[in-house]
């Protein structure tokens, strides 16, 4: 078993390095280039037998990288074939809590990217970014806002759900930039009703608030139109795809004995209620999400579409953070910094750096020699772990 550890590293005392600052507060009801070959051919042997009229010779055509079907184009996000209507579609970003009393989660599945990170001291919360959204019957459940959550969104032009958050969230969310959907307003500012609909949400019968909150397509984009919110990309949106995604398949096998197997991912040392852990499946290809929550489903299970949570690639982002308070609320170091991290796909791994430069821009990852990974075809995960925690990997 490898453990790997990332240092603490100490120094940057000022919380506006994070995202966001400020005192206590209550939170609603959650609310190289390669050298020319030259081929040549051996001299023919001259017989005696009557030579043959030239003929054509036949020449093998390229295969072009065509769609499935007609109109059909490349999703920024996955690199999977989606319909052409989708290509200029704003994704969603949902906040989306994770723990024994929310679960079980729906539609999560369909998410194209999901994020998990530490919110409160142990307890995590998720994120899921959705390209194709609008048929979703019911997402969610939905939670407050954490605003380096927002930073993460703003790097797809996402539209943010939410059900409002602690007063941390107010330079971010008042940014002008910023296009929030909301189911609540501040219970410290209650003059803070940015992006509030109240009827983007609802609350079902079959369990206790505030583990009730879902949404869905239709409401998200009712609420959009009353908004007055771009369903299209922003000119904030830096265009292109958000990763470089590899032309085949990209086994790593590239960096030799830089890359190590990676069976199982396990970041119970990090999460450490979730006890989040991966598991590969050499048939497929793909990383199957597992929580060990007491008294959780061990296999996180979507309860719409009734899958396993999977994916074809697992990020890694060693982090700063800091506590802001007694209450045990994070404040995370989204940019302006270059931190360790490792990337997983094809049961093989290696160790990156990561460094986003603004807002909008994309989280971009380098490899040992300081050249951009290339990422597989398919969903991905990441996991925001704090400086000096611990993953281990088999």
């Amino acid at each position: 078993m490898k453990k790997l550890t990332a240092l603490l590293l100490v120094g940057i005392s000022c919380i506006s390095l994070l995202a966001g600052c400020g005192k206590k507060e209550e939170e609603t009801v959650e609310t190289v280039p390669v050298a020319d070959v030259v081929e040549t051919e051996a001299a023919p042997v001259e017989t005696e037998a009557e030579a043959e009229p030239e003929t054509e010779i036949e020449t093998e055509t390229v295969t072009e990288d065509l769609p499935p079907e007609e109109g059909m184009v490349r999703s920024y996000l996955t690199n999977e074939w989606i319909a052409g209507e989708l290509e200029n579609q704003r994704p969603i970003a949902v906040m989306i809590p994770n723990e024994n009393a929310c679960l079980p989660h729906y539609n999560i599945s369909n998410a194209d990217i999901l994020y998990e990170c530490n919110v409160e001291a142990n307890m995590t919360r998720l994120m899921a970014v959705f390209k194709d959204w609008r048929d979703l019957e019911k997402i969610g459940n939905i939670r407050s806002c954490r605003d380096y959550y927002v930073y993460w969104a703003k790097e797809y032009d996402a539209v943010y759900c939410h059900v409002g958050g602690p007063f941390y969230i107010l330079p971010i969310i008042n940014d002008e930039t910023t296009n929030n959907i909301s189911g609540s307003v501040l219970a410290s500012d209650n003059s803070q009703k940015k992006g509030y609909v109240d009827s983007a949400f609802y609350r079902s019968t079959d369990r206790k608030a505030p583990h009730n909150c879902y949404t869905d397509g239709s409401k998200i984009a009712a609420a959009m139109d009353t908004l007055g919110y771009s369903d299209e990309y922003t000119s904030n949106y830096e265009g292109g795809s958000h990763f470089t995604f590899a032309a085949g398949e990209n086994t790593l096998e590239q960096y030799g004995e830089n890359a190590f197997d990676a069976n199982k991912i396990d970041l119970s040392g990090s999460y450490k209620i979730t006890k989040t852990y991966f598991e590969y499946n050499a048939e497929d290809g793909l990383y199957y999400r597992f929580q060990g929550m007491q008294n959780g489903d061990k296999a996180h299970v979507d309860a719409a579409t009734g899958k396993q949570l999977a994916f074809k690639n697992v990020l890694v982002q060693f982090t700063h953070y800091e506590t802001r308070d007694d209450k045990g609320y994070l404040g995370y170091q989204c940019h302006d910094t270059t931190k360790d991290g490792y990337y997983f796909t094809n049961g093989k791994a290696i160790h990156v750096t990561w460094e986003k430069t603004s807002d909008y821009g994309s989280t971009v990852y380098y490899d040992d020699n300081g050249t951009e990974i290339e990422l597989n075809t398919g969903k991905t995960m990441i996991c925001i772990l704090k400086d000096g925690t611990t993953l281990e990997v088999q």
